[in-house]
């Protein structure tokens, strides 16, 4: 065997210590960000309707259904199915676009590194 480091035996691809704890660092620091962000993230909420604005749905950061709102004309009890469908839309709308805010959001801190938020 020889002298020295074998290139695949290092820890990090022969990372030095100085350049290890820099990287633990930047994890720190990027994941007390992702931390902050998902907590102001919570506080957001956002909203999406159906049926041009006859059921609207209301969601948190925390992706709970916080509001919702049904215009009288929307209220046929001839047609409840035609009623479940739009606020089905609605939800599920108002859940898109909670999810597009967070990575959004994520991204920003994660510079979208994409799955990063996995990690920590």
């Amino acid at each position: 065997m020889g002298k020295g480091r074998g290139g695949s035996g290092g820890f990090g691809g022969g990372m030095n210590m100085k350049q290890l704890q820099q990287l633990q660092m930047k994890a720190m620091k990027m994941q007390k960000e992702m931390e902050e962000a998902q907590a102001a993230l919570e506080e957001e909420t956002v909203t999406a309707s159906a049926g041009g604005g006859v059921v609207e749905i209301t969601v948190s950061g925390k992706k709970e259904i916080t509001a919702v709102k049904i215009e009288k004309e929307a209220v046929d009890p001839d047609d409840v199915e035609m009623l479940e469908e739009l606020i089905m839309a609605a939800a599920n709308e108002a859940m898109r676009k909670m999810d597009e805010l967070s990575k959004e959001r994520m991204d920003k801190v994660t510079g979208g590194l994409g799955g990063a938020s996995g990690l920590f």
